[in-house]
Order: structure tokens, then C-alpha cells, then sequence
């Protein structure tokens, strides 16, 4: 444990002090030590002598405490108590007050009889499943074993209905009953289907917590999250005690979030052997790996079942333009095929759902019956649970959507993905549209058999059958083989573990951990030494990517925190640019944008200044129609900012303001973005500083500083079009990287010699 460990685990035992909570204190020391004992074991004997000290201290604090007047324990004393296998048996820690009573509390009756039809109409649909004729199977092997690995085909009730199983059969009594899921939006519309299938209200007994938005209650018993989430409360939870059985679904997208926890979990289980994990995954690429993983933990399928009635249809051509052609599906299948059933439409990203959504109303006029539901990460919690309730009468429903969706009748495939591909060598980060694998085709192809009871069900591929056999992988390639690992570095290094004794399930390439640790030490986030600062803990606290979040902390110092959260706001609202540009109107939206753009502010200001006369105009949708700025994008950087706000908020920082010194927003703009400064080259395109093999890279034409051209930048990420172009664009001093980091930076790059 480093210096900067043992300083926060002693603040956060004064903060406790003063609350005069034993109980707190004790957990928290006891967390502290946890990340050591089990990254650390070599200090086994040390610490296990200090926690006993500790705790003698505060046991005899207690007992003085209750001497001089404090007030007897009201508790029940027939509490139950639970104990931690990670440590010694001599100490016990209670179980929270939401887990009592909770299989009396759960099982809420029905008010009136027409909720009690639609509670035996669920009850019937549960039923129906798939899963349902192996619930007695599945609860006996994880009964028998620790790790259980799960296969089953989408839709067949894994998600829904193995943590209400283990709910029945009374594992909630030790504790949660956690579901991870890779989105967001899985994971809230499986918590609100549970919670009717349970008979309770959304956010009591069952819940979910996803980015940027907690609905659970002390009485959540059952709670839905995503893997990013649980890896979030790992830091305040080492050894998740407040959990008896972890469900990690989806597993086999294998995203970066997913191989991490798992990596985790095979740690924790080895102190904590009373914690079931359950590993679910769709697709059977990489069941046996996860197995080998756990050490040959044994394997539950469930066959695949397709009704007679299921079709999948390809086109006998390739196409130009699949968007256009899945629009134009969506249409023949609502002209020709029988009224009811929805159609989900698989596309890459919410940029992409948001051209189709507009495309299809253009084409389909006023058609009351058809509803259209976009779906996406970005898309507004509110708005996301609209989209999952029921469909009208007579109606249809289209869902464009980067995830499935229940329930559907018709699915129609283009057979692409998005994904942030990164270059270690040269440092560059691009967003790249690609084939996806065999094993996620097929997942999608059956993702019509959901709605297997309004068969015949039918999967349009937007792909031929040769395109098919030729062009798509066997298999899904692993996150962590393609991405950008400096958060997942900070995350580690912030839980205390040791980068070169943890286990990955696929390790990632050497020179991407070495160009992740690099980042890291621009950034101030881990010294020489590769420990994490106090700027590193900072950041990681911080639910963003790891260059917005240490703008976020640099603005703190630089007292212009109000306007930095701002621009970070806008940078997380997921779209390209907050600007629109109707075909129609291009000379009029030119000149709204350059009205923001003026003064060579740069981009960041730009988009600052846009937040601000938005605000100003009490965020009026009307004000962003005449200045062909998009509604959608004001309005989730409105909600990150609300969100980031009170995050900050929590642990106790105000926002100041300091509006007028530019330069000091610019220089924490600058502190967060450091790995992306760039300097002028003698043809006018741009280099990443320090970065000799990095590719030329050009300002983006829609840059207010694309007809300027500064000698040094900083720029927010790269677009690939005809060559690399820089977005979101400032101009900033060399000296600046000098002041910034320098341990990083030579003052030969402020005298503009290197």
C-alpha cells in the first residue's frame, strides 16, 4: 500500500469519525486492507496484525462512547449477521437493513383483480420461456458449484428469470442478487420487466443502476446493472459483501468491461467461497474459454429452439448503402406482411439511429400505426423506458437499436458494428465501422424466436449468404485486443492491483499496456514509479473517459470548474458536432455556427458559449431550431451536467466559476487532453507531439479553426473520411505542455525548437 493509499484510507476514517459510526469505520479500514491482502499476500502477516489493532482500538472507543450517554442501539437484536470469507472468523459484519424481511416484502399481493390478471398473465408468460421446463437443473448445479457458466439463446429467459429463480429460492437471504449486463439499456428494461413479473414497484425490491442513473432503494433485494457500474463499486466494495450471487450475462460480447470483472471475480471468489457466480452468454464462441478460465467450471445449454415458422431471408446482392435498403425493408414489410408484430433494425450507433429515424419519417409521412423507437446508449433514461412499453392496439412499432429487443416479429440484420479501434504504435484512436462475427449474426438472426408466440417469425440479412460464409469472422473478437486500455489501467490501479499478476482471459497486447501506462503519466494520473497519484484517484472516481476527467480535476485548480463541466457535458452528448446542417438551409446554418466560432475561441469555447445562450434562454427548444443547433444533444448535456454536478457535489466540490479568463479554461481543457497536442508541420497538416510515427492529421473543415491554423493544438479525437481530421479543435502556448507536465515535456517544445 503506497503513500497515497494509507493518506485516503485516513481521511476517510476522520470523515467517518465524525459521523460517529463504529460500524463504518470498521468496514472501511477492513475494504482498505482487503485490496492488499488480496493483491498483495506477501503482507499477509502485517496486515493482518494491524486490522486487529484497529480493531481493539475502536471497540474500546465504542464501549467508551456508549458509557458517557450515547443512545442504546435500537436495532433489532436478533439481526441476522453474515461473515466475510476474505477475512478472519473472528470478524462479522451485519447485513444491510434493506436485506431484511425481504422474502415477506417481495411478495406484495395485488390491490384490486385487475392486477392480479395481469400479474397470473405474466406468471403464465414466465412459463412459457424456454428456460422455465430447466429451472430445477439449473438451481442444482449452481447449488453444487461455485462458477457456473450458462449458454442460451437470446430470448429464452436467462436474463429475466434466473435471478428471480435464485430470489424463490431463498439466496436473496444472504444477501444481493446482483445481474450485470454490457448496456445500459438492457439492464433497465430487464429490472422493469422483472419488477412486474414480482409484483413490485421499479427501484424498491428490484432496481437498476446504470451510468449516470441509480434507481434502488435500501429494500432492493434484486438489482440489474452494468458491468462498468459494479467495476465503479468495486472501490467503495472490494470483496462485494453486500452480494450472494453475481450473474455476469452477455459475457460473450466480451467487452473490456466484462473480461476486467470476470478477472476480478476469479480473484474475490478464492476469499469469499459462499459467492456463487453465474456466467451467461449467448453464443457458444467462447464458452470454453471462460471454463478454462474458472478452471474448468462446468457448463449448462440450453439447445437452441426454432419454430417451424422462423425464416431468415438474404439479399442475393450486395448493397451500396444499407441504411437505405434497411429503411426501405422496414417499409415493404409494414405494406406486405400481416398488422401486428414489431420490426427491430440492428444499426451501428446513435449517430446512425437518429439519420434512420429522420429518413424513415420522411418516407413513411404521417402513418399513425407506425411508431418509431430509437435505442441507444445515449438516449434519455426518461425516453428509454417509454420505448419499452407496450405497443397500441393496431400499431407497430420499429426499433432502431444498437442492442435487441424483446419481443420483436421481424429483425432485419445490415451485419455491421461500430467500434473505437486503436493504434498503440502511433497512438491514434478511430471510429471504424466492421463486419460483424459469425456468433453475433447468428445471435441476431434468432432474435425474432423472442416473440416466438405471433410466429412465423422472420430475420431479413442485409448480407448475402456467400458475404456471409466469406467476409465474417468465426468469432467475436475481444475489446481488449482492439481498444484503448489507459481507463482500464487507471480502474486497476485504483482497486490496488497489480497489473503484472492479474489474469486476463485473452491478455492484451504488451505495447498497448505500455502505451495505457504512458498516457497515465502525461496526465499526472501515476508517477514514475507507475503508482497512482492523488490526481489518478481523483479521476478514477470520475464515471468519464480518462482525458475529460482529468480536464474536470485540472478545473478545479484552475477555480473554472462551472465552465470545464460544461464543455465536458457537450463532449459526452455522443454526437459529432452539436450542429445541424439541413440540406436546404446550409448557407444559414454555416453562418449560425460561425456566429459561436467567432473571435478564434476555438472549439471548446465554441461549444461553451452554445451551453451558455441556451441556459440563458431557459433551455428553450425553439432558441436551438433557430440556430440549427440539435435538440437531442442539448438535452443529454444537460442531463451528463446535471448528473456530474451532483457527482461532484458528493464529494464535497463546488463549482466556481471564472468565465472571463479564457486562457485558464483553456489550460485545463489543455491539462485533460495532453496526449492529443499537436503541432504544424511545414505542408500545414498536424503531428502528434512526441509521437514520430504518428500519420499527418488535418483540422476538420467544420473546425472554427480550419481557415486559422494555430502552430499548436489540441484536439478531442480523430474522424477518418478521406484522411485523419481533427475534431474539436483549440489553439493553445507550447509553454502550456512545459507547465502541465514537466516530466513529460522539454522547454526546447515552449521555444518551439524540437
Amino acid at each position: 500500500m503506497n503513500h497515497d493509499h494509507l493518506k485516503i484510507t485516513v481521511i476517510h476514517l476522520n470523515i467517518l469519525h465524525k459521523r460517529s459510526n463504529i460500524n463504518l469505520v470498521l468496514t472501511s479500514l477492513r475494504r482498505s486492507l482487503f485490496k492488499v491482502l488480496l493483491y498483495r499476500p506477501n503482507f499477509f502477516f502485517a496486515l493482518y496484525i494491524h486490522c486487529i489493532y484497529w480493531q481493539l482500538i475502536c471497540k474500546a472507543w465504542l464501549r467508551v462512547c456508549v458509557k458517557i450517554g450515547s443512545e442504546p442501539n435500537k436495532s433489532d437484536p436478533n439481526k441476522k449477521r453474515r461473515r466475510s470469507e476474505a477475512w478472519s472468523q473472528d470478524v462479522d459484519e451485519e447485513i444491510p437493513s434493506q436485506q431484511k424481511d425481504q422474502v415477506r416484502s417481495i411478495t406484495t399481493w395485488p390491490e384490486d383483480d385487475e392486477q392480479l390478471q395481469q400479474l397470473e398473465k405474466l406468471q403464465e408468460d414466465r412459463k412459457s420461456l424456454q428456460i422455465y421446463r430447466y429451472r430445477d437443473a439449473l438451481l442444482d448445479i449452481v447449488q453444487r458449484n461455485q462458477v457456473v457458466i450458462i449458454c442460451g439463446q437470446i430470448g429464452c429467459g436467462i436474463t429475466t428469470q434466473i435471478p428471480q429463480y435464485l430470489l424463490e429460492t431463498g439466496y436473496g437471504k444472504e444477501g444481493k442478487i446482483g445481474c450485470t449486463q454490457p448496456h445500459g439499456v438492457v439492464a433497465m428494461s430487464a429490472a422493469s420487466r422483472v419488477s412486474k413479473e414480482v409484483g413490485v414497484e421499479l427501484g424498491h425490491e428490484v432496481g437498476y443502476s446504470i451510468s449516470f442513473e441509480d434507481c434502488t432503494s435500501e429494500k432492493t433485494v434484486l438489482k440489474y446493472t452494468t458491468d462498468e457500474m459494479l467495476l465503479h463499486q468495486l472501490y467503495r466494495e472490494p470483496d462485494l459483501i453486500s452480494y450472494s450471487v453475481l450473474m455476469v450475462d452477455g459475457a460473450g460480447e466480451r467487452t473490456l468491461s466484462t473480461d476486467i470483472l470476470l478477472g476480478l471475480l476469479k480473484d474475490i471468489i478464492r476469499f469469499r467461497t459462499k459467492l456463487k457466480v453465474i456466467i451467461c452468454t449467448g453464443t457458444t464462441d467462447h464458452v470454453e474459454k471462460l471454463s478454462g478460465f474458472f478452471n474448468k467450471v462446468p457448463i449448462f445449454k440450453i439447445p437452441i429452439r426454432m419454430s417451424n415458422g422462423h425464416t431468415i431471408e438474404y439479399i442475393k446482392a450486395p448493397v451500396a448503402d444499407y441504411l437505405d435498403v434497411a429503411i426501405d425493408t422496414v417499409l415493404r414489410i409494414h405494406a406486405t406482411e400481416p398488422t401486428g408484430g414489431d420490426i427491430l433494425v440492428f444499426l451501428t450507433d446513435h449517430e446512425e439511429i437518429e439519420t434512420a429515424e429522420e429518413e424513415l419519417k420522411l418516407r413513411a409521412g404521417l402513418a399513425e400505426e407506425l411508431i418509431i423507437c430509437p435505442v441507444h446508449e445515449y438516449l434519455h433514461v426518461e425516453l428509454q423506458a417509454k420505448v419499452f412499453k407496450p405497443t397500441p392496439q393496431g400499431a407497430r412499432k420499429v426499433f432502431f437499436s444498437t442492442v435487441a429487443i424483446d419481443r420483436v416479429k421481424y429483425v432485419i440484420d445490415p451485419g455491421f458494428c461500430k467500434r473505437k479501434c486503436y493504434n498503440p504504435r502511433t497512438g491514434m484512436e478511430l471510429m471504424q465501422v466492421a463486419r460483424i462475427s459469425k456468433a453475433t449474426a447468428l445471435q441476431r438472426m434468432l432474435v425474432s424466436e423472442r416473440g416466438n408466440r405471433m410466429a412465423p417469425a422472420k430475420c431479413f440479412c442485409l448480407y448475402t449468404d456467400c458475404t456471409y460464409d466469406k467476409d465474417f469472422s468465426e468469432i467475436t473478437v475481444p475489446e481488449i485486443q482492439w481498444t484503448n486500455l489507459a481507463n482500464v489501467v487507471l480502474r486497476l490501479l485504483h482497486l490496488g492491483v497489480n497489473l503484472s499478476q492479474f489474469e486476463f482471459i485473452d491478455p492484451p497486447p504488451a505495447e498497448a499496456l505500455t502505451k495505457a501506462s504512458e498516457v497515465l503519466l502525461i496526465l499526472g494520473a501515476t508517477n514514475t514509479e507507475g503508482e497512482l497519484t492523488w490526481v489518478g484517484v481523483q479521476m478514477a472516481d470520475i464515471p468519464l473517459h480518462h482525458m475529460l476527467s482529468r480536464a474536470l480535476v485540472a478545473s478545479i485548480e484552475y477555480k473554472c470548474s462551472a465552465e470545464v463541466i460544461s464543455i465536458v457535458a457537450m463532449l459526452s452528448s455522443g454526437d459529432a458536432s452539436v450542429f445541424c446542417q439541413p440540406r436546404d438551409k446550409a448557407v444559414d446554418a454555416d453562418n449560425a455556427r460561425l456566429h459561436f466560432q467567432s473571435e478564434i475561441v476555438g472549439d471548446h469555447i465554441a461549444l461553451l458559449k452554445v451551453y451558455n445562450a441556451w441556459e440563458e434562454t431557459n433551455y428553450s427548444t425553439q432558441w436551438c431550431h433557430e440556430n440549427y443547433i440539435r435538440v437531442r444533444s442539448m438535452r443529454r448535456a444537460r442531463y451528463v451536467r446535471d448528473k456530474l454536478d451532483q457527482l461532484l457535489e458528493k464529494v464535497g466540490i463546488k463549482l466556481t466559476s471564472n468565465r472571463d479568463n479564457l486562457e485558464s479554461i483553456k489550460k485545463a481543457i489543455t491539462s485533460g487532453f495532453l496526449p492529443h497536442s499537436a503541432k504544424q508541420q511545414i505542408n500545414r497538416s498536424y503531428r502528434t507531439v512526441k509521437e514520430p510515427d504518428s500519420p499527418s492529421i488535418r483540422i476538420h473543415p467544420n473546425s472554427g479553426m480550419a481557415q486559422v491554423l494555430p502552430r499548436w493544438v489540441v484536439y478531442h479525437d480523430l474522424v477518418p473520411t478521406t484522411g485523419e481530421y481533427m475534431r474539436q479543435v483549440t489553439e493553445i502556448k507550447p509553454e502550456w505542455l512545459v507547465e502541465l507536465a514537466p516530466h513529460y515535456y522539454r522547454l526546447e517544445y515552449a521555444l518551439d525548437v524540437v
